[in-house]
């Protein structure tokens, strides 16, 4: 990535940006707000990303063909619906007028040894919003071990998966450079155009940073953009929009 000034950084953070809310709380009023949020004086975010039963809503604010795509999320938190039912969610979330469905894998069957378990249910949720970009979410934060979490990296890509993606952000451990950097791993070995997503924890400039420079690293140059990289968080706006103000970025928050 050639060297960027800070605003520049900030600007370019903006575009891949799914804005985030899926808070326990969140009501048609954060939703109306959520969707002004992403329309900034200086650019929009790549999607916003919230429950499926505020998509009809934000449909109805956006319009048809707006910029800013929606992104809504099934199977969601804890992975362990069943197929049909997960299906369901996903045919109804399209038919509400989701761009893109950000689907969590049945993580806990993964780990106790049933691949077929995460085959199955993208192969299925794929059939069901053809034309939609679907995101896997992996939850690597809940999988650690660094071999799981290339294989579920893997089984996300070969059964159609057009992000992969780190983290529900509903657990204790999210989005981290070391799954982050397994991640990208896979997708550039699999030859395939499939995106990253790390998502949960990145609340700065500054720490969207690092992940955007080792994206490049293992990917290289002229990868990213929105169609390949986003972002999936609540709090990093503000910091962007400080640094395109002219503030320093806040810190790096992660740790990672």
């Amino acid at each position: 990535m050639e060297l960027l000034s800070p605003r520049e950084a900030a600007a370019f953070a903006l575009s891949l940006l799914d804005l985030t809310n899926l808070r326990d709380d969140c009501d048609a009023a954060a939703i109306a707000a959520l969707c002004a949020r992403a329309q900034t004086p200086n650019g929009h975010s790549a999607a916003i990303c919230i429950w499926p039963r505020f998509v009809a809503q934000a449909r109805g604010i956006l319009g048809s063909d707006h910029p800013v795509r929606i992104a809504t999320v099934v199977n969601f938190p804890s992975g362990d619906l069943p197929v049909e039912t997960v299906v369901a969610e996903t045919r109804q979330a399209i038919a509400d007028g989701a761009d893109e469905i950000d689907l969590v894998i049945p993580y806990k069957a993964f780990l106790a040894g049933d691949e077929a378990a995460v085959t199955e249910m993208v192969t299925a949720v794929r059939a069901a919003c053809p034309e939609a970009c679907l995101k896997v979410i992996l939850e690597t934060g809940e999988i650690r071990d660094s071999g799981k979490i290339r294989r579920a990296s893997e089984l996300a890509i070969e059964a159609g998966a057009d992000f992969i993606k780190t983290s529900t952000g509903k657990v204790s451990v999210n989005a981290t450079l070391e799954a982050a950097d397994i991640m990208l791993q896979a997708i550039r070995d699999s030859r395939r155009k499939v995106g990253f997503k790390p998502a949960g924890g990145i609340s700065t400039v500054a720490d969207a940073d690092l992940y955007l420079r080792l994206a490049e690293t293992i990917m290289g140059a002229n990868w990213l953009m929105p169609s390949t990289f986003r972002f999936g968080a609540s709090s990093l706006l503000d910091d962007i929009l400080n640094v395109i103000a002219g503030a320093p970025s806040s810190r790096v928050s992660s740790g990672y």
